[in-house]
């Protein structure tokens, strides 16, 4: 690189959507220096947070995007589309339409040669592990490799930080010259840890032939917030609460069980939530009821059963509605996000996005440190060359 790694901490920030990624990574120190994103919808929510996003944000498809437009960057961040790698997707893999953009972000990073980033990361649905029995996940990661980046995967759930039941697994590419600091061990176990479970761990163990560059991580924090501090204040009679017959409805589509749930918090003597999902069950629409404080995953709302409900029982009463787009913000760790769209596009905007908390976390625990552990050493380098000098 041309610059002080250290110094610099910029990042280059691929499928940027609403920009939840540089405000995780803003708040440990890191400066944005390009980002590229293919929706105009999602862009004009960037542009109302971030005033000087005309000066970096290029509104392009990536397969299209030229390397030459990529500044030098210390890192690469790529939030490529799930649509394809997830259960509730099509399972196309990294073939599929959306989710192939992947592809785009390995040829802008190869293209870039010497410019490219030391540092690389990556973010999607846990469901990347297992796409095609794990063959997508083996690709993606050899293609790093083949670029010149060690690599180090782990999962982070946002319920560590949010309540919201949010797992993704994240990997960091690290470039190297030759293999990385990892090497065979008897017995999978070492692997796993509180960011690697089990089926990541066997995953690692299982595939010597990828170059990995494994890093030891603190443990996870553990959030004790719950649906009642993420719930926006709104009068009684605001339209956004459900008619009775409408509430009724999603009522009598709950099983016995959630249905008895129910009826236990509408008569207790104080107000509780819960959340609803719509999933198809045998044939039939069926509202399923969440209690436990946490919220389901947010999603795109991509038909009636990627909109989440918010039910709020007690005093002998039930009311039910949509979570709101501030709600939603709240959920993604991002409280203070300027919110100018419409519902829909606010939805799609947050369901497709990152924790806040949870990349913050990640620059904390694992990029910084890494940067400085980069910088001690490009210092011993040049001493030792200037040693030899003499």
């Amino acid at each position: 690189m041309t610059f002080n790694i250290l110094e610099e901490r910029s990042f280059a920030e691929f499928f940027a959507g609403i920009g939840l990624m540089r405000m995780g990574l803003e708040q440990k120190g890191w400066r944005i220096a390009f980002a590229n994103d293919i929706d105009q919808d999602k862009y004009e929510m960037y542009a109302a947070n971030f005033t000087d996003a005309t000066s970096h944000f290029r509104l392009e498809d990536i397969h299209k995007l030229n390397a030459d437009e990529v500044p030098e960057a210390t890192l690469a961040t790529a939030s490529f589309p799930c649509n394809d790698l997830s259960l509730a997707g099509s399972r196309k893999g990294l073939g599929g339409k959306q989710s192939s953009a992947y592809w785009g972000f390995v040829r802008i990073l190869d293209e870039m040669g010497d410019r490219r980033p030391p540092l690389v990361l990556l973010e999607n649905v846990a469901g990347f592990l297992t796409s095609h029995g794990g063959r997508d996940f083996q690709a993606a990661l050899l293609a790093l490799n083949r670029l010149g980046y060690a690599v180090d995967p782990f999962i982070i759930d946002a319920a560590r930080f949010v309540p919201q039941s949010r797992v993704r697994l994240f990997v960091v590419g690290h470039l190297k010259n030759g293999h990385g600091a990892w090497e065979m061990r008897e017995t999978m176990c070492f692997y796993q840890s509180d960011a690697r479970p089990r089926p990541l761990a066997e995953f690692i163990f299982s595939h010597p032939e990828i170059v990995w560059n494994l890093r030891d991580l603190p443990k996870l924090p553990t959030s004790i917030m719950t649906i009642k501090d993420i719930i926006e204040a709104l009068p009684d009679d605001s339209p956004i609460w459900w008619n009775d017959e409408r509430r009724d409805y999603l009522v009598n589509q709950m099983s016995l069980k959630h249905s008895e749930q129910l009826k236990r918090m509408m008569e207790a003597n104080e107000w509780s939530y819960g959340t609803v999902f719509r999933r198809v069950r045998k044939g039939r629409s069926m509202a399923e009821l969440r209690i436990d404080g946490i919220a389901g995953c947010l999603r795109t709302p991509r038909g009636g059963s990627g909109r989440q409900i918010l039910v709020q029982a007690g005093y002998g009463q039930i009311r039910a509605r949509l979570l709101t787009p501030r709600e939603c913000a709240r959920l993604m760790g991002a409280s203070g996000f300027v919110i100018n769209a419409t519902l829909n596009k606010a939805l799609f905007g947050f369901g497709d996005a990152v924790c806040v908390p949870a990349v913050a976390w990640i620059a904390e625990n694992y990029l910084n440190p890494l940067l400085h552990e980069m910088d001690w050493k490009e210092k011993q380098s040049h001493e030792a060359s200037a040693r030899q000098a003499q």
